[in-house]
């Protein structure tokens, strides 16, 4: 079993950093929500997204979240892998086009697991397709 297998059917909680109505996360995030996962979405800019109480960042999450799924630019993916790890994360999940090579590793030498430049709404699909989730 692959580790994209794994981690969605282990995963109960969804911290979606950079979740924002009307971009590209917000679908991403409803369908996350559909297949009965908890969005926990992370964005200083709103109060709330999807019917879910919006943090300003990682540290104010009052919850573990199982993945930690990154919707900001590859050059801020330092800083959230840090407050994933603070946040006892069990994953980083950076969305297709995010690609950070060196918080990666710094995610993986945490003991989190590491998915990178992959969606993770296009990628559970597949999988669920396949019969594999």
């Amino acid at each position: 079993m692959g580790i994209m297998v794994e981690l969605l059917r282990q995963t109960k909680t969804i911290a979606v950093v950079g979740l924002t109505p009307g971009r590209e996360s917000e679908p991403v995030a409803k369908y996350l929500q559909e297949q009965g996962y908890r969005v926990i979405p992370v964005n200083p800019q709103f109060s709330e997204v999807l019917g879910e109480r919006s943090y300003p960042d990682l540290d104010s999450v009052p919850v573990p979240a199982d993945i930690v799924n990154v919707f900001r630019r590859p050059e801020y993916v330092g800083e959230v892998v840090e407050a994933a790890v603070r946040l006892k994360a069990k994953a980083v999940w950076m969305q297709l086009h995010v690609v950070n090579e060196a918080a990666a590793d710094a995610a993986r030498r945490a003991g989190l697991h590491v998915v990178m430049d992959k969606c993770i709404h296009c990628e559970h699909k597949r999988l669920r397709e396949m019969g594999e989730l």
